[in-house]
């Protein structure tokens, strides 16, 4: 009987939801047709953003793959990056107290009422537990889930008769795309798995002796499916020079420990952190560096390892032919691939990304647009040579594209696994 009434919940959300959208696009287009009229990236933005989560992670995806996207709709939905509406304080603290059964002021002492930030799942805002600790409190928004569902069950039936009666679109798999971004937008609706993913790395840092590198503590009683309190670390971007050159005798080092720690956690860990962005690699005022948001995890197959690694190291030195027979080991295909031309393809990628001033990154922030775009170009190779990925090696390349990164900005002099203190599956007693 729950589940019955557990469906027809589901489906009552799903059809307000349908009209919701209804209702926001027919705005839109009353608008155009009394002549409101900007141009058609911007309008699209506007209702993206009206429309709320699902688009606006759509939205991002737009803004991070200018190889798939025309250079307007790319510009304009760069701003779906930086920063999403943020909710009232109240919705905030009325899904905290019915998540942890207790009013607000019986768990936190003080809670900021002004988020440090808000995505497209959550809001984060700085707090301290009546106990002294300072934490930041992750609350999902109400009805997100339910929004998540009705929008991409929507979208991928429409993707897939786009699909069926446009046979161009078939090649750039838009069904697969909206399924890869549901599956992970639905993973990180579950703040219980990504606390248990914290304690796991944490309890990693301890068998690996590791005390240089951290992550947030978990608080139990402060924490569930839509709420996750954790420690809050004080600190600045990986790529924050300046800082770290006061806070530390040297950036490369640092970074040296960052990708070590990375390494490792690949052999010996049930996960690797996959949204490791410079926002997401924190060096504390300690000196320590800081792991946070682990919403988004990957798992490799061990079958696929030797692969992977030698599209990396293959990747560091530019063999490209290298890499273009690692990707037919790692992907799936039943054509005949002719490496040199797939080595020559991936070549014009790399030439043409070599030409990004990285000091700009540093200054503007924009290596998670950069990564994309490179990324999406080697997946988009595969696809010409009918190679098919699996999402572990989509993520893992990902990051270590933005490794890359920040070789370039925080050791440019360093040689990618060439380097003495770089090891992939050493012993972490190395790094001390």
């Amino acid at each position: 009987m729950d589940e019955v009434l557990t469906q027809l919940d589901f489906g009552l959300k799903g059809a307000l939801r349908m009209v919701q959208t209804t209702n926001v696009l027919s705005r839109t287009g009353v608008k155009w047709l009394l002549g409101d009229r900007p141009p058609l990236p911007k309008i699209l933005r506007s209702t993206f953003e009206q429309l709320g989560s699902t688009y606006i992670k759509l939205g991002q995806f737009v803004a991070s793959s200018p190889s798939l996207f025309p250079e307007e709709y790319v510009r304009e939905f760069e701003g779906c990056l930086d920063k999403t509406p943020t909710l009232p304080f109240s919705y905030i603290q009325k899904v905290v107290e019915s998540e942890l059964g207790k009013p607000l002021n019986e768990i936190y002492s003080w809670v900021d009422e002004t988020p440090l930030a808000s995505a497209s799942i959550a809001q984060v805002h700085a707090a301290k537990l009546i106990t002294g600790e300072d934490v930041v409190i992750k609350v999902q928004k109400p009805g997100v889930k339910n929004v998540l569902l009705a929008d991409f069950n929507f979208l991928l039936f429409g993707s897939r008769v786009l699909e069926r009666f446009v046979p161009q679109m078939q090649r750039a798999s838009l069904g697969d795309i909206i399924a890869d971004i549901q599956a992970t937008m639905m993973e990180e609706c579950d703040f219980l798995n990504e606390a248990n993913n914290l304690k796991i790395f944490a309890q990693f840092l301890q068998n690996s002796g590791n005390t240089q590198v951290c992550c947030p503590k978990v608080y139990d009683q402060a924490t569930s499916l839509k709420v996750l309190t954790m420690e809050r670390f004080f600190g600045v971007p990986l790529t924050d020079l300046e800082t770290i050159k006061q806070n530390t005798a040297d950036p490369k080092s640092t970074l040296l420990l960052a990708m070590n720690t990375w390494f490792q956690s690949l052999m010996m860990c049930e996960f690797f952190h996959a949204d490791v962005h410079a926002g997401n690699l924190m060096v504390l005022e300690d000196g320590r560096i800081g792991f946070i948001d682990f919403g988004i995890v990957g798992r490799i197959r061990p079958e696929t390892w030797g692969a992977v690694t030698g599209f990396i190291q293959a990747t560091s030195s530019r063999d490209y032919k290298t890499m273009a027979e690692s990707m037919l080991v790692i992907g799936m295909t039943s054509e005949k691939v002719d490496t040199n031309k797939l080595s020559a393809d991936i070549k014009a990628v790399f030439t043409q990304v070599e030409s990004i001033n990285d000091s700009t990154l540093t200054l503007g922030g924009n290596e998670d647009q950069d990564v994309n775009k490179m990324l999406m170009d080697i997946v988009a190779i595969g696809k010409d040579h009918g190679i098919k990925f699996p999402r572990e090696f989509a993520l893992l390349i990902k990051q270590f594209l933005y490794f890359d990164r920040y070789v370039h900005i925080l050791a440019p002099e360093m040689d990618m696994f060439m380097d003495d203190g770089l090891m992939m599956g050493a012993d972490m007693n190395l790094l001390h």
